[in-house]
């Protein structure tokens, strides 16, 4: 077969995945760049649990979706920009909306936490997606020389963390924002920096933890650099 066919019949095979009702609803589900389970991906589907999983393993061998495994839970998402791109204009030709993910957490909860021992919530999710667009880490996590130059400007004590018998840095999924952020050992030093410079500080029988007025400028100016 020349490679004019072989296109054609990977071209035929993307396209019939996505032309079954619930496997479509399932990623324009997940367009708006959040993470779901595999029972959500079933609710929206509207078929049972089963059916959603056997769905979800032919999106994952054609390379539709990607699974995060984290505990108990698995977190399905799409694999790459190009499938977003891809259903994006399917939708506009079929002029359908999309529709806003819309989270259920507490505000406080929502916007800075704990997660074990790495910061979580709105502003974990920024700084995990600052540190990769900067290139402080690839695409597996490593940590780069840049980046470990500028977690050290930020008082993150990069070699300490580098010592402990964990994982350096790896993807958490955050349940509110359903997207990641940054967990492992550096995760939790970039936790302990902030709050030992005042940036945040964590509220009282609580989880939650509350950016201070000059922490908020302060990670709004890293952001915005």
């Amino acid at each position: 077969m020349n490679s004019a066919a072989d296109a054609e019949t990977s071209l035929a095979q993307v396209a019939a995945l996505m032309a079954e009702p619930a496997r479509s609803r399932m990623l324009c589900c997940l367009l708006d760049g959040h993470a779901r389970t595999a029972t959500e991906l079933a609710a929206v589907g509207g078929i049972g649990a089963s059916t959603a999983s056997a769905h979800l393993a032919k999106l994952l061998a054609q390379g539709l979706l990607d699974c995060l495994a984290q505990g108990k839970h698995r977190y399905y998402r799409l694999a790459n920009a190009e499938v977003g791109q891809a259903l994006e204009a399917l939708l506009v030709l079929a002029g359908v909306p999309r529709t806003p993910f819309k989270p259920s957490t507490p505000d406080g909860l929502r916007e800075a936490r704990r997660c074990y021992d790495h910061l979580a919530g709105s502003w974990g999710v920024r700084l995990h997606d600052h540190a990769q667009a900067r290139g402080w880490l690839d695409a597996d996590y490593g940590l780069s020389e840049a980046g470990a130059l500028a977690l050290q400007a930020l008082g993150v004590d990069v070699a300490a963390a580098g010592q402990r018998r964990r994982r350096l840095a790896c993807a958490c999924m955050d349940w509110s924002e359903r997207r990641p952020h940054l967990g492992g050992a550096l995760g939790a030093a970039w936790l302990e920096a902030l709050l030992r410079q005042g940036w945040l500080t964590p509220e009282l029988d609580s989880r939650a933890l509350r950016p201070t007025a000059r922490g908020r400028r302060r990670l709004s100016d890293l952001l915005a650099a």
